[in-house]
């Protein structure tokens, strides 16, 4: 039978394809033998190449400074610094005693004290007036000011008198909400001190940032950064308690005051009879 040379050519080079492959999968099972071994086991590896990385990690570890935990009112001292702190600390001092100042002229006892309330009135049931007058000039009271006005008018008429008494009792009105409004002020400048440190402390964490020739360090931007942040809390925490007690004093003083217009009139209505004399 005789071959057809392209068929025979067709097997041979199909057999040579065949050959090759063969020597190409013998060629490459050594490798892939090693690499399914890697696989089964990758935490497996020499024990040199172990050795090496858990000295530098502790070379590493021992050359690392050791973090020193400290308190908080130390970091908030230290966030401060020589300036920031010193203000806030006079700030502070400042507001506990005009809070403890008004809280302590702001009351019923001081203001509107019941014992001279009736004593006053005793006199005037007795006819007393020159008493009453004398004894209410004597007296330092917000009622004893305003009732010793009154009466040092009533020359004039009943008219002239509460007038007098409604002078005399917006200028003592005026005086107590003189000393709050630095409760007021202290409310509105803590904040813009606390922005003020947190521009400061913005700045100086840009500037390092600016004048560093690589990437700085966080160790490096925290100072700016706490004095931006501890000054800002500090401020708000000054300016809270400085408008609650403000708004509240407010309060009580607008009620004292309207009670004491209430008590004057009513001991003084009793000359409201009384004409202007020439």
């Amino acid at each position: 039978m005789v071959g057809v040379p392209g068929f025979e050519q067709k097997i041979c080079s199909q057999r040579s394809f065949l050959v090759f492959c063969l020597v190409i999968l013998v060629s490459l099972w050594p490798v892939q033998g090693l690499q399914r071994s890697i696989m089964a086991h990758p935490d497996e590896e020499p024990a040199a190449e172990e050795a090496a990385p858990a000295e530098a990690a502790a070379s590493e570890d021992a050359a690392a400074p050791q973090v020193t935990s400290r308190s908080f009112l130390s970091y908030v001292v230290r966030a401060c610094g020589l300036f920031w702190g010193p203000m806030f600390l006079l700030i502070s001092f400042v507001l506990v005693a005009l809070i403890m100042m008004n809280m302590l002229q702001v009351r019923r006892d001081v203001l509107l004290p019941a014992e001279f309330v009736e004593e006053f009135e005793q006199k005037l049931n007795a006819k007393d007036f020159q008493g009453a007058y004398e004894f209410a000039r004597g007296d330092d009271s917000f009622v004893a000011r305003v009732l010793a006005a009154g009466m040092s008018r009533l020359s004039r008429g009943y008219a002239e008198s509460v007038e007098g008494m409604q002078e005399a009792g917006e200028d003592e009105n005026m005086a107590l909400e003189h000393r709050l409004s630095y409760l007021a002020l202290i409310g509105s400048i803590a904040p813009m001190m606390g922005l003020m440190g947190t521009v400061q402390g913005m700045i100086s964490s840009f500037d390092k940032i600016a004048m560093s020739a690589v990437s700085p360090k966080p160790s490096e931007l925290a100072d700016g950064i706490s004095t931006a942040l501890v000054t800002t809390l500090i401020g708000l925490m000054l300016a809270v308690p400085a408008m609650v007690f403000h708004s509240i004093l407010k309060n009580r003083i607008q009620r004292l005051v309207l009670e004491i217009g209430m008590v004057s009139e009513g001991l003084m209505g009793r000359f409201a009879a009384i004409p202007k004399q020439k």
